[in-house]
């Protein structure tokens, strides 16, 4: 029997469609800047903990090429997590059930969690990359995606 193969989605944006405004820092009051909903699919056997990356893979870096920029780090989420909701954030391991032991790292805005973009008139586009390890992440409150992607780590399979 075939493999079922690692999808994440998200509701409300379509493959290749806009990022709805209250995810972004343009939104309307309490209604801006909030993490929006993802679920994902097919985690394969052997999965110990999935990792999330949301980087803009337009963003100009004012001394020099384009270079994705990171919105958000997740890490260490039990493979029995089927998804975030709208809003997500790492402090619901405060209130334990499925979420203990999750760990938001810092993003590109050098604050933890999600951090909604901003990009000029010109549209930009955004990599929400799920990855399935054979471990947890053991970096503390270091949690970024540099020291992320260039520790040795078991990557299963990522989407």
């Amino acid at each position: 029997m075939a493999q079922e193969t690692l999808k994440l989605v998200s509701p409300c944006i379509d493959h290749e469609g806009r990022l709805p405004r209250k995810y972004t820092r343009d939104g309307q009051g309490a209604r801006k800047d909030i993490s929006p909903p993802v679920e994902w699919y097919g985690v394969p056997e052997g999965t110990k903990s999935l990792a999330l990356v949301v980087e803009d893979v337009d963003a100009p870096d004012p001394s020099g090429p384009i270079v994705p920029w990171t919105h958000w780090v997740v890490v260490n989420i039990p493979p029995s997590v089927k998804g975030f909701p709208e809003g997500f954030s790492g402090k619901e391991e405060e209130l334990g059930g499925e979420y203990v032991g999750i760990k938001e790292g810092t993003n590109d805005f050098k604050v933890p969690g999600w951090r909604g973009p901003k990009p000029p008139s010109a549209g930009h586009h955004f990599r929400f990359k799920l990855y399935a390890l054979d471990d947890l992440v053991h970096l503390g409150n270091k949690v970024n995606i540099y020291i992320y992607i260039h520790r040795p780590i078991h990557l299963l399979r990522s989407r």
